[in-house]
């Protein structure tokens, strides 16, 4: 496809505007700025025809069909002119895959990292999934529709604009809610609500969660769920298709006029939020009254949670940080596991004597809190946390986690709360779909949670949302003191009582140098399961450590009064080795055991373990 002439937008006389009014921030096409537009003909099959995209934003009206809800329909009819793309194939695409969704560079501004995702290539994912949801789905009395939504990331309007065009040449019906949360959009596939033109049969959701600020990506989602691995595959094998199939003849057929609606979701989304707090503390209208609750949202999609969220609920939420979304992500990572974004919240408390804090990712499907002592709930504690709260209502369940947990947080589980633990693989979708199966066997579960800070509940579909998780804590708080139990977040701390922590907790990437002449032309997972036998053989000879019974991902061994786990990296070619004990020494002779079991594979950078073992 070398050369490839493929049609793009001339937007001279036409600014396009994206105004989110709870944000007060505004996203503008500048005069000038070509959008490009390729036809993506369907090479599977007639899922539809040729046809070709009109250019130009030439009518731009309003209605408002709810005082909450805005729709808005703009058309496309200009000109073509052409623009060259890069010639790219199947492997190209399938090198986008991150696990269940899709990731790549959409900006340029960072040393060795070109674009891998310009508009072009994103036409052709949207156009894929258009084709892969008409193939699922039958559109019965009318055509089938899209919710897109994204976060804060800079190059979000762009991509909605491609991803939308692509979506509209599938004949699909495009409904954009512009800033919002991953959550929302699978939210949007169940809302039954023809006002804000729900449900949608699919959902797109534009983000790179914590990634920086030159990446972004793509989330799917239909009423079942967030797509599987296997899914989005297929996805990019069809986008790759359809990029290769685009010709010139394709290019110059018939002209086709595209509608898209715009709709203010998150009004429906949030008020559903605030109805589950006040379900949960007996109706009251103000639960949180007198509550000092402040937020972090890290300039992501977050900052809904303290305007729209806490103070309908009566909370005060002066002290809350970094709400504006911007995508260059100034004042920290959005990113509940990062040191500088909990210090960030950490401080924010303290510094206004708050009874909680509560911190968001970029597109709040991941959370964590703080209590008014400046005490995080993160990683195991916020599972503890939840744990606890889950077993109240549902005495004697399975709580579904990820392979990092601590054997700490095992403990606690199973004999302070009396529930059960299944300690699974990393990933949240392995989590939330191992939380299924079992459930599904007979085996009772409500909760699936990741050390990541990404928790699904039973009662909400078992979608991983962040802010339905801080949710469950304010039920908490607000049903204690209506109950006359205690208020403030010492309720929240006496839930985690008990909990046996390491004092040291590390994790060490062991990256696989994939050029290495060890590696003899095999690929880096073989190379990385050699370690791993190694590892597990020499454990067997050692009387001080113990294999864990059960496992589902790479080795996992205690002694020294700890643990370590060694597993390869579900994407990259890296061992992370996560080691828990509870003094330095003794995480030192667990981090020796592995150093001298992976000696002779020259292919492994070892240094991060060097320097642990010589400490």
């Amino acid at each position: 496809m070398e050369g490839k002439v493929f049609q793009k937008f001339n937007v001279d006389q036409c600014c396009y505007y994206l105004q989110n009014k709870q944000f007060k921030t505004r996203y503008q096409r500048q005069p000038n700025n070509p959008y490009m537009s390729a036809l993506l003909p369907c090479p599977r099959g007639n899922l539809y025809s040729s046809m070709r995209v009109h250019t130009t934003l030439s009518k731009y009206y309003q209605t408002t069909t709810t005082p909450i809800s805005k729709q808005t329909s703009f058309y496309c009819n200009a000109s073509l002119s052409s623009a060259t793309v890069p010639s790219l194939d199947k492997t190209d695409f399938l090198k986008l895959q991150n696990g269940s969704d899709i990731r790549g560079v959409a900006v340029t501004g960072v040393e060795g990292e070109p674009v891998s995702l310009p508009e072009s290539v994103t036409e052709a994912i949207a156009a894929a999934f258009g084709q892969w949801l008409l193939h699922k789905k039958k559109a019965g009395s009318r055509k089938l529709r899209v919710s897109v939504g994204h976060d804060s990331r800079i190059s979000a309007p762009t991509l909605l604009e491609a991803v939308s065009r692509g979506l509209g040449v599938s004949g699909l019906d495009v409904v954009q809610f512009g800033l919002a949360s991953t959550p929302a959009m699978f939210n949007s596939t169940l809302t039954e609500d023809e006002s804000f033109l729900c449900p949608a049969d699919g959902a797109i959701m534009i983000t790179a969660s914590h990634l920086p600020y030159n990446r972004n990506g793509f989330k799917f989602f239909t009423s079942e769920g967030g797509l599987g691995k296997v899914d989005i595959k297929n996805i990019l094998e069809r986008a790759a298709d359809i990029y290769q199939n685009v010709s010139d003849e394709d290019l110059t057929k018939s002209q086709r006029e595209v509608s898209i609606k715009k709709v203010d979701y998150m009004a429906v989304y949030t008020s559903g939020l605030v109805k589950a707090v006040r379900k949960a503390a007996g109706d009251l209208e103000k639960p949180l009254e007198g509550f000092h609750i402040v937020v972090d949202a890290g300039n992501g999609a977050g900052g809904f949670f303290a305007a729209k969220v806490l103070e309908p609920l009566g909370a005060i939420t002066s002290g809350s940080q970094f709400l504006e979304p911007d995508g260059m992500f100034p004042n920290h990572i959005p990113n509940p596991e990062d040191k500088t974004a909990m210090q960030a919240i950490t401080k924010a408390v303290l510094d206004n004597k708050a009874d909680l804090g509560i911190i968001f990712d970029t597109d709040v499907d991941r959370s964590a809190a703080v209590d008014s002592t400046g005490r995080e709930f993160n990683r195991n504690r916020l599972i503890a946390l939840l744990s606890a709260i889950v077993l109240e209502e549902h005495p004697g369940t399975t709580i579904v986690t990820d392979s990092v947990t601590s054997d700490g947080l095992t403990s606690f589980i199973e004999k302070k709360l009396g529930g059960k633990h299944h300690r699974f693989k990393r990933g949240y979708k392995n989590v939330i779909d191992e939380a299924i199966r079992l459930n599904s066997t007979g085996e009772e579960t409500h909760l699936a949670i990741e050390t990541s800070g990404h928790g699904a509940l039973k009662e909400n579909h078992w979608l991983d949302d962040g802010a339905y998780l801080m949710v469950k804590i304010l039920n908490k708080l607000a049903s204690a003191r209506a109950a006359g139990k205690g208020s403030g977040s010492k309720v929240l701390t006496d839930l985690v009582e008990g909990l046996d922590e390491p004092k040291v907790a590390l994790e060490l990437r062991l990256k696989i140098d994939k050029n290495h002449p060890d590696l003899e032309g095999r690929d880096f997972r073989e190379y990385g399961e050699m370690v791993l036998q190694q590892v597990s053989n020499s454990i067997e000879t050692n009387q001080n450590l113990k294999r864990a019974p059960v496992n589902y991902e790479g080795i996992r061994v205690s002694g020294f009064g700890g643990w370590f786990l060694l597993r390869l990296s579900l994407h990259d070619p890296v061992l992370p080795l996560n080691i828990e004990a509870q003094s330095e020494d003794d995480a030192v002779k667990l981090g020796v055991v592995v150093a001298n079991a992976v000696k002779e594979f020259n292919a492994l950078d070892t240094s991060a373990l060097s320097n642990l073992t010589r400490s």
